[in-house]
């Protein structure tokens, strides 16, 4: 039975470096189909999260701004830490799904990130992650 976040969780996420460029983290989320990147230091500690509401903010103020044709240059020109949100919640593994869960609702969170108690990036839990497990209790 699946009672915590480690339970859950999906190990080793993809992240970026807060130094990696807004076109790295655009390159990522689109080729790995993903709308969540944690983003860890030189030693993988947790220090943002870069959001596909983020992203398309970012992407649509270039484009609005600059114009299409500028997109790419642009976002080779700044970096992560320069956008990524740093108010975010995470989740240590030993937490009960129960308690999180309650959270994602109350918040309406996509997602959050996973680590140990120094701040080491560990995992992700994912809204998908609650409707997998909502899909296998209804099986």
């Amino acid at each position: 039975m699946l009672t915590t976040v480690a339970d859950l969780m999906t190990p080793d996420p993809l992240a970026v470096s807060e130094t990696n460029t807004l076109n790295d983290a655009h390159n990522l989320m689109r080729e790995k189909n993903i709308r969540h990147i944690p983003v860890i230091d030189d030693n993988g500690m947790l220090v943002g999260m870069l959001t596909q509401k983020i992203m398309i903010a970012k992407v649509m103020g270039i484009i609005a701004t600059y114009g299409t044709n500028a997109l790419e240059r642009k976002e080779k020109q700044q970096q992560v830490a320069e956008v990524m949100a740093t108010d975010f919640a995470s989740v240590q593994p030993q937490q009960s799904l129960q308690e999180v869960v309650r959270f994602f609702v109350d918040n309406r969170h996509g997602c959050m990130p996973v680590t140990d108690d120094k701040g080491k990036l560990l995992g992700i839990l994912t809204s998908s992650d609650f409707v997998r497990l909502a899909a296998a209790l209804l099986s």
